[in-house]
């Protein structure tokens, strides 16, 4: 078996088993209806199996060796030696819905007077932070390198938000959402692992910071005024795309890790 089927392999095995594990979990919250929080589904439960399919194969690949590095790069921000990319893993996803609050207001669109608490901030953070391990030490700890590996880091961020995309519809679907708004959240979520990616690769790699970046993503959407209540993927999904389509071109599609002009001066 060539390396590229190989790795075309490991992908749909591993989100083969990541939807598999999602199913009971889906249909417990289609039967119960039950909701997390405003507009989260308990379908939303569904964080922890990324993290468990990745321990699953990585046990078969490496026993519990394999299984306890993989556990450890939970806090693995030792290997972000630029801290300065902290900047933009926490403060991102807030610019981006600052962005998206004052597109709405100049388009017209009914918004509430902004009410946004920081104790509510700093008391989902952690929840998120938690959640959001469940899903990174899989999306970033086991399956992103290989994929990028073999097929680079725009590629690979582009087929991976795809899967990452597809596996939020059916939660969606239970809160419920209009096909229009899933539509375009499936867009905002697929754009933003783009720059997860970016973000992973010039952070050491680490699933730590991408941990935090997905949780400021949560958070900063359930903060939209107010407890995410006007939040409208219509509008915020492009201002990502922008920002994919930017750290593309300037850092360039291969590794999205070094800007582009410099590596042709080099």
């Amino acid at each position: 078996m060539n390396a590229n089927r190989s790795t075309e392999k490991l992908v749909f095995n591993y989100s083969l088993l990541v939807f598999a594990l999602s199913i009971p979990i889906w249909i417990i919250g289609g039967l119960t209806g039950l909701q997390l929080l405003p507009g989260l589904p308990f379908g939303s439960l569904m964080t922890v199996c990324p993290m468990i399919a990745a321990l699953i194969l990585v046990y078969r690949e490496r026993k519990l060796a394999g299984v306890s590095a993989l556990l450890k790069r939970s806090f693995d921000f030792q290997r972000t030696k630029a801290k300065v990319w902290y900047i933009p893993v926490v403060l991102l996803m807030p610019v981006v819905m600052v962005l998206a609050y004052e597109m709405m207001r100049l388009l017209g669109l009914p918004l509430p007077t902004p009410e946004i608490s920081l104790l509510s901030g700093l008391t989902l953070f952690p929840v998120f932070f938690v959640a959001a391990l469940g899903e990174e030490l899989g999306w970033s700890g086991y399956i992103i390198d290989p994929m990028q590996e073999r097929w680079g880091a725009l590629r690979a961020s582009i087929v991976l938000g795809i899967i990452w995309a597809a596996w939020h519809v059916v939660p969606f679907m239970q809160v419920p959402r209009s096909p229009v708004w899933i539509v375009s959240q499936c867009l905002f979520i697929a754009a933003a692992r783009v720059l997860q990616v970016w973000l992973y690769n010039n952070t050491g790699k680490s699933v730590f910071g991408q941990a935090v970046f997905h949780a400021m993503l949560n958070v900063s959407w359930q903060l939209f005024p107010n407890n995410g209540s006007h939040y409208d993927p219509r509008i915020a999904a492009p201002v990502v795309v922008v920002m994919a389509v930017l750290v593309a071109v300037v850092w360039g599609p291969r590794t999205l890790q070094q800007y582009r002009y410099n590596r042709q001066a080099a």
